[in-house]
């Protein structure tokens, strides 16, 4: 497996538009998840529109805080196969569900190892930016999610429960994850 994780620029348009519409395909048919839910922000279609209103660079009134959007190019194929979301800090709402990590990888490259590299990569960002304790959330019922976590050294600290819906809160601690190897 031969990924990395970059930053969208005129040169993957190509890309970005081939792996969302794929995505928003299989949204429609499957009813599947929209995570990162950021890539979903903007209309892909305007790509300049989209380019430059991908990351937030400062917390506002809408609740966001500055955060950095990622792509898994697979450098073999120069593909995306996902993506991630990276929020540099948390407020009330990300401490409680969101966590410092939004991720998703999209539909015909699921179930290929793709999320726990992915994931370790967006670790390594998240080292860069001087968080020490990443917390990663997914749904209860999302199997593969949780196994990328606990494969990155993710320990299940709680479950919180909003409308029905179960979330797990998972924290993978930095300093000793990268103090082992």
């Amino acid at each position: 497996m031969n990924i990395e994780l970059v930053r969208l620029t005129g040169g993957y348009r190509e890309q970005l538009v081939e792996m969302l519409t794929e995505w928003k395909n299989d949204i429609i048919v499957n009813h599947t998840d929209m995570s990162p839910w950021k890539i979903w922000a903007n209309d892909f279609q305007d790509f300049d529109y989209y380019l430059e209103n991908l990351d937030t660079t400062e917390e506002n009134k809408e609740g966001w805080v500055p955060d950095t959007t990622l792509f898994c190019l697979d450098k073999d194929r120069d593909i995306f196969v996902g993506a991630v979301n990276i929020r540099h800090y948390l407020n009330g709402e990300l401490l409680k569900t969101g966590g410092h990590i939004g991720d998703g990888i999209r539909p015909s490259e699921r179930r290929k190892g793709y999320a726990t590299a992915m994931l370790a990569l967006a670790l390594e960002e998240c080292k860069k930016l001087g968080i020490s304790k990443v917390l990663v959330c997914c749904d209860k019922d999302n199997i593969g999610s949780a196994k990328s976590i606990l494969n990155n050294g993710g320990v299940l600290e709680n479950e919180v429960e909003e409308d029905g819906h179960v979330v797990q809160r998972y924290w993978i601690d930095l300093v000793t994850k990268y103090h082992n190897i």
